[in-house]
Order: C-alpha cells, then sequence, then structure tokens
C-alpha cells in the first residue's frame, strides 16, 4: 500500500462517484413507467422533469468549473453528493408533478453536473502529471460502467419489487459515496505532502488567471468563442449528438423496446449491453483521433449513427432479436465515439489553455439537445402513442450534423505543428 500513489486512490474515490451520478442520469429511462403507472401522471409531464436535468446538468458545466478553483475540489463533490442524495430522498415524498419538475429537474440536475461535466479532466489534470490520457480515459469509461453494471439491477428490482427499492439502491451507494468523500478526498498532491503522479520536482505556476473571477474567464472565453464559426459548427453537431444519445436512447430507448412487448430487464441489458461496446467504441475512435482527419472520423460517426436510428424502428416492428442485437452493438460502439474527434479539433481552433472552456460550452450545446430529445419523445410519444418518428428524427438530424463538421476547415482538423497553435491562438486573442 505505501508505493501506491495517493493519485490513484484519488481516481477510485472519483471514479465511483461519477458511477454514482450516472446511474442516476441513465435510470431515468427504467423510472418512467412506474413513475407513469403509479402516479398517473403524463409521460410528457415526467420528459419534461428529466430533460430540464439534462440541460441543467450541461450548462452548468462551465460554471462548475469556475466553483472548482475557488471553492476546491473536496468541497464541491461533497456539496454535489450532498444535493443528488437530497433529490433521491425527496423522490420517496413526492406526490405531485411539479414536484418532480423540481426534484428531478433542478435538484438532482444540479447534483449530478460536476460529476458529469468538468470533473474528470479536473482531476486529471490536477492529480496526474503522467498517465493523464489513462486516467481521463478511466473516469470517461466510468459512466459506462455504472450503466453497464447497475442498470439492469435496477431494471430487475423494479419488476420484482417496486421502484422505491431500486431507488433506495441509488440512495445507499450515494450515502456510501458521501461518507468515502468526506473521509479521504483531498483538494491537491499538496494536502498528502506529495507531488502529483509523475512529476518529480515542483513546477512555479503563473498566478495571474486567479486575479480574474473564474466565472469572468467562463464568460469571456463563451464570447471569444462565439466569434469563430467552427464554434458553431462543432455546438451544432453535439447538440446533435447530446438528442440522438442521452436525450433519445437514454430517455426512451427502454420504454420504446417495452411498447414492443420486451419485457423491462430486457430492454434495460440491451442498454447496459451497450455500455461494452461504448468502452471499445470511445477507446478506438481516441487512437483513431491522433491518426486521421477528425472531420471524416465525426462525419462518419454521425452517418453512421443516423443508419442505425432509422435501423431500430424496423427492428423492433419485425420483431427481429438479430436486428436488435446489432443495432446495440453498432450503435454502442458509437455512442461517445464523437466525443475524442470533437475535443481534438476544439483543442487544435482554440489552444490548449483556453479548449477546455470552450468544450465546456461545446458540451453544453450537447445537453440542451439532449433536453430537447427528452422531453421531444415524450411529446411524440403523447401525440403518436409511438417513438417512431422520435427516432426517425433523430437520425435524419444526425446526417445534418455529418454535413456541420465536414465543412469545418481542414487546417484545424490536421496536425498543427506547436507553431500552428500559437498562431491560431493570436487569432482568438484578436
Amino acid at each position: 500500500m505505501k508505493h501506491i500513489h495517493y493519485s490513484w486512490f484519488i481516481l477510485v474515490i472519483t471514479f465511483c462517484s461519477i458511477i454514482v451520478a450516472g446511474i442516476v442520469m441513465s435510470s431515468s429511462g427504467v423510472f418512467i413507467e412506474p413513475f407513469e403507472n403509479e402516479f398517473g401522471w403524463d409521460r410528457s409531464v415526467i420528459a419534461l422533469a428529466f430533460a430540464i436535468s439534462m440541460f441543467l446538468y450541461g450548462v452548468s458545466g462551465p460554471f462548475m468549473a469556475a466553483l472548482l478553483n475557488i471553492i476546491g475540489l473536496k468541497k464541491m463533490m461533497i456539496i454535489s453528493m450532498t444535493t443528488l442524495l437530497t433529490g433521491i430522498i425527496l423522490t420517496f415524498i413526492m406526490n405531485q408533478s411539479w414536484q418532480m419538475i423540481i426534484i428531478w429537474g433542478f435538484i438532482i440536475g444540479l447534483g449530478s453536473s460536476l460529476f458529469l461535466t468538468v470533473l474528470s479532466p479536473y482531476v486529471a489534470n490536477h492529480w496526474f502529471e503522467k498517465r493523464r490520457g489513462l486516467a481521463v480515459g478511466i473516469l470517461t469509461a466510468s459512466t459506462a460502467t455504472g450503466q453497464l453494471i447497475l442498470l439492469p439491477v435496477l431494471a430487475a428490482i423494479i419488476e420484482n419489487y417496486s421502484w422505491r427499492p431500486a431507488l433506495g439502491l441509488i440512495m445507499t451507494l450515494s450515502f456510501i459515496m458521501l461518507i468515502i468523500t468526506l473521509l479521504f478526498m483531498k483538494n491537491t498532491p499538496k494536502d498528502v505532502g506529495i507531488l502529483p503522479y509523475g512529476l518529480e520536482q515542483e513546477i512555479q505556476g503563473s498566478n495571474e488567471s486567479q486575479k480574474e473571477n473564474p466565472i469572468t474567464i467562463a464568460f469571456k472565453g463563451l464570447f471569444q468563442a462565439v466569434k469563430v464559426k467552427e464554434f458553431w459548427l462543432l455546438s451544432g453537431s453535439y447538440f446533435i449528438c447530446g438528442l440522438s444519445t442521452n436525450g433519445l436512447i437514454g430517455t426512451h430507448f427502454v420504454s420504446y423496446c417495452m411498447s414492443f412487448g420486451l419485457p423491462l430487464v430486457t430492454a434495460a441489458s440491451f442498454l447496459s449491453f451497450m455500455g461494452i461496446f461504448d468502452l471499445l467504441g470511445t477507446t478506438l475512435s481516441g487512437w483513431l483521433s491522433d491518426r486521421f482527419d477528425n472531420r471524416w472520423l465525426l462525419f462518419w460517426y454521425y452517418s453512421l449513427r443516423g443508419a442505425s436510428l432509422v435501423l431500430l424502428p424496423y427492428a423492433l416492428i419485425e420483431g427481429s432479436m438479430t436486428m436488435l442485437i446489432i443495432f446495440t452493438v453498432f450503435y454502442g460502439l458509437d455512442w461517445i465515439a464523437t466525443v475524442p474527434p470533437t475535443i481534438s479539433i476544439s483543442r487544435r481552433i482554440f489552444g490548449i489553455n483556453k479548449s477546455g472552456i470552450v468544450y465546456g460550452w461545446i458540451n453544453a450545446s450537447h445537453q440542451a439537445g439532449s433536453a430537447v430529445a427528452a422531453y421531444g419523445g415524450g411529446l411524440i410519444y403523447r401525440f403518436f402513442n409511438s417513438y417512431t418518428w422520435a427516432f426517425f428524427l433523430a437520425g435524419t438530424f444526425c446526417i445534418l450534423a455529418s454535413l456541420f463538421v465536414i465543412i469545418i476547415k481542414k487546417q484545424y482538423s490536421s496536425q498543427l505543428t506547436k507553431e500552428g497553435i500559437m498562431n491560431k491562438q493570436q487569432c482568438i486573442e484578436n
């Protein structure tokens, strides 16, 4: 134990915390029908609560990054996990639809924001000098890991008992992570008298960036980014990315499968099965993004995702388990494969120093798309008593996203020299 660097303990705590927050968000799909059946609420109202949550946790990302610099890592994790736990506890006593909107839309949305937006890169940057990429990869995979392990378990509990024991499991895990964070989490390596993993000599950094309010820095990054056409192209494509993943599949896939007679556990297992291929696809995408034109990678990712979303209704209508398995594998490989190329293009356009804030805003558009699909899917089901049109429309939008990314200037997606990066940073400054 003495030979294990404390940064790896921080990584494990962060990993498990993200799993808990991630399963709360991905569990929305298995709670829609139980809430609808018990409380008699319209599905579009339930979907609205989940939509607000997705939008709020996404748009809060840049501000969570600012607050991390002001409050510190440990306090921010404690506040966020306590907020998340409060929302889960309040769910047990809710009996009005407006209460669900407040609890799941605002409280749980804010509670999960830190864990699902900026926590991974923050921990990797502050606790690791070497293996930083590995740390980011592990933490990014944690959301899919939680979905993979826990979603079928929650579905089985709901099917055999009710939604309350399933939510009780999430509450227990959240409480355990809160206690672990209180006892073992640290703000920086200095708190335990060490340097970041892989750093042999302390580097004195400039404190100039701390003279300005981090929230002001976040908005300055946005104001500079909106002047660049490529920011809008990336944000637009990422809006469609969120619309076609978390918002639609994450929220409505399970209910859509159940409407064709698939049991809850089976439908949830298909969703968790995507998590396996999600890990493989995202890892492979990161490898490819270092070797190929990122614009073309994104073009094919969005195009093939659109094709798979159009395929899904046919697979369910035909009742073909083979086609459904093909969709699960194919879509799972593509789920968050868009992340590495999008981050890469953003970094090459805006430079290393500013790309974090800019990507935070691009990611906010991703969650705005998730919110639109989460609520829009519920509305479409309300009017058509089916999700089919929602999946057809999402597939069409993915084709549009593929066109957005391919018209980004080629020099922005090519490998840049240090001099090239500096020149582009100067362009942004001007």
